[in-house]
């Protein structure tokens, strides 16, 4: 080969050096063209053209001259993925496909993406068992494949992702047992609604029950596993010696015989002793009422737990305080006081048929125990006896009326009350469907109906009217203990405020920690919250419908951070998307208005109280992102698969 060609073979090779060795974005763009022409669904803005930068497009985000972040979360893509799109794009670090229509098995050139930290897949129709190439992607700190079809077992092969924070598996096909895991960053894992079984790993048990409900699973939060220790360990089994058998049999016999004279001594009594009728207003004691697990005009239950079902006690009408009332004023000649009632509110019955009444009991709450009374002519209320009232009877009155004098379509009215020494009972109408609470967080199982876009957005409006009605009464008159379990709902689904007006007339030690999650930043007193702080309160409530969870379980990413923090650092990382609960990005061309209604909660619940906007503003800026929806908010609240229509768990 002479000089000169080898200069020019030389000068070939270091342009072809120089060619691929740099950063191809144009391969990038390819790529994601290819993706475009082989799924269908919303159209993107991406063009073919060849001064049209992939950097510019939707969804995409560069860095260093190579796409590092694709995200496309509910845009309705249909169809698989090709091979050979993220064979190209192997700078990802955030991969967001999540709530589309996505089918069939994952390429296997998405091993190439060795940078890929973010796997976002949740809320799609991917099958198969999950391919061995993830666990070639030693980078991954969150993976999320929650909502697929995704069958097989669960490989100790995760294990390969020593980096890995969060593991959502659940909502799939999985069979088979949960593996060993030695995954020391591992602080979110839910393998739930699978086809699961055996023993939870030692390591997992410190994770919450519902990471594995509607599994058969058994060990930590699930319960003890057959001829498991309380450490875990199998029990180890002991032969009975002759000795100890021989005791058994003759603690057996003994313990029958005491039985049987115990029954006995008991049968005599019984025929010897007279019979007589007792009012049982007169002989149970308020305080001895067992706690039922209902929950109702806006209370829960005494942990803090949401749910339905039915009441745990049905007694008589003396546990709303009747032995109190009859005991302790009539025989102290006092007489028997009366239910004062407001307004116009029918006076169908007095404080005697309340007493007489059967009475179901609701649940625990911040200012008191709820009661559901049947009273004998039908009609049902919701009672809540007042605890750590601290406040003389003439300021209780004039506070109380106040309250009583509020009368809006979406607060829950205030029909009567009874004030004594020891007793104090407020009368409401009783709303059959239960709280805001409940519906969010009870059943979120596979029969669970999802909770729509019209519904939340509906109720939020609902809510927020009744507050701004109370704020318009006065610049003095606040709610003061805003929360989703203090919305009721009506039979379509209409909210309604309870419990306004009560933070004035109980002592300090009435409100527990529970509420913190709802509380604005700079309330001490939790009987002196102003109108600011309802609104930050009420912002929380907003984040609440968006995200489906509840604030006071909101540790999402790190101890200690709450709702509010949690969803602005998301938002400032302009994961948007990643906020709002699964059952709503379901829900199509209702985008703008979620995120609008994010914007307005972030905004309520502003860490300074200058910074937050009034009720009335939120209100009308409500109003304003759903111009359209003025109408019934149940009109496609809950429909069942076969079409007809379906209602959540009462709570009421």
């Amino acid at each position: 080969m002479g000089v000169h060609s080898r200069l020019t073979f030389f000068f070939i090779l270091i342009i072809g050096i120089f060619h691929f060795g740099k950063p191809d974005l144009t391969g990038d763009k390819n790529a994601l063209l290819s993706l475009r022409s082989s799924v269908v669904g919303w159209k993107l803005n991406w063009t073919s053209t060849q001064s049209s930068a992939p950097c510019n497009w939707e969804g995409i985000v560069c860095e260093n001259n190579r796409v590092a972040v694709l995200r496309l979360p509910g845009t309705g893509l249909i169809g698989k993925i090709p091979m050979g799109v993220f064979g190209n794009l192997t700078h990802l670090r955030t991969l967001s496909l999540r709530l589309n229509a996505l089918s069939g098995p994952l390429p296997s050139d998405l091993a190439m993406c060795t940078d890929l930290r973010n796997l976002y897949l949740q809320g799609n129709r991917i099958s198969g068992e999950i391919p061995d190439f993830l666990f070639k992607l030693p980078n991954l700190v969150r993976l999320n494949l929650a909502g697929n079809n995704f069958s097989g077992e669960i490989l100790p092969s995760f294990n390969n992702l020593t980096r890995l924070g969060t593991l959502y598996l659940e909502g799939n096909e999985l069979t088979g047992s949960i593996p060993e895991l030695n995954l020391p960053d591992l602080v979110q894992f839910n393998v739930s609604y699978n086809q699961l079984n055996g023993s939870i790993p030692k390591k997992l048990r410190t994770m919450k029950a519902s990471s594995f409900s509607g599994n058969s699973l058994c060990g930590g939060p699930m319960g003890h596993c057959p001829g498991e220790a309380e450490d875990g360990e199998p029990k180890k089994k002991k032969k009975l010696s002759a000795g100890a058998i021989a005791g058994i049999v003759i603690g057996s016999i003994v313990g029958f015989l005491l039985i049987l004279l115990i029954l006995f001594f008991l049968c005599r009594k019984k025929s010897g002793g007279k019979t007589r009728a007792v009012d049982v207003s007169t002989a149970k004691n308020p305080n001895e009422v067992e706690m039922g697990g209902d929950k109702g005009i806006g209370e829960e239950n005494g942990n803090g737990n949401h749910g339905g079902g039915n009441a745990a006690a049905a007694v008589g009408a003396g546990t709303l305080a009747a032995s109190a009332v009859a005991s302790k004023d009539v025989n102290s000649g006092l007489g028997m006081k009366k239910l004062v009632f407001f307004g116009n509110a029918p006076r169908s019955f007095d404080l005697e048929d309340l007493l007489r009444a059967s009475a179901e009991v609701l649940g625990k709450g911040t200012f008191g125990t709820a009661y559901k009374a049947v009273l004998e002519v039908g009609t049902i209320v919701a009672v809540k006896r007042l605890k750590d009232v601290t406040i003389s009877e003439k300021e209780f009155r004039e506070k109380i009326e106040t309250v009583g004098s509020m009368q809006n379509d979406c607060l829950v009215p205030l029909r009567a009350y009874y004030y004594s020494g020891d007793e104090k009972l407020l009368v409401y109408d009783y709303m059959s469907m239960g709280s805001l609470s409940a519906l969010l967080h009870g059943n979120r199982g596979s029969g669970r109906t999802p909770l729509n876009w019209e519904t939340r957005s509906g109720i939020a409006l609902g809510a927020a009217r009744g507050i701004s009605y109370l704020h318009s009464q006065g610049s003095h008159i606040s709610h003061g203990n805003i929360k989703s379990s203090n919305i009721l709902l009506t039979k379509t689904y209409e909210a309604r405020v309870s419990d306004f007006g009560l933070a004035q007339l109980v002592g300090p030690n009435a409100t527990p920690n529970r509420v913190a999650g709802y509380r604005a930043p700079e309330v001490t007193d939790p009987r002196r919250v102003s109108q600011k702080a309802d609104v930050y309160s009420f912002g929380v409530l907003l984040l609440e419908l968006l995200t489906g969870k509840a604030p006071t379980h909101a540790l999402l990413n790190e101890e200690g951070v709450d709702l509010p923090r949690w969803v602005q650092s998301v938002v400032r990382e302009e994961w948007t998307a990643e906020v709002f609960d699964l059952e709503l990005l379901r829900y199509q061309n209702v985008e703008e208005e979620m995120v609008q209604l994010l914007q307005l909660a972030i905004d309520c619940a502003a860490q300074y109280p200058d910074k937050r906007p009034t009720m009335a503003e939120v209100t009308k800026r409500i109003e304003e992102l759903r111009p359209t929806r003025e109408q019934d908010p149940s009109s496609d609240l809950v429909e069942g698969e076969d079409g007809s229509s379906q209602q959540t768990s009462s709570v009421g």
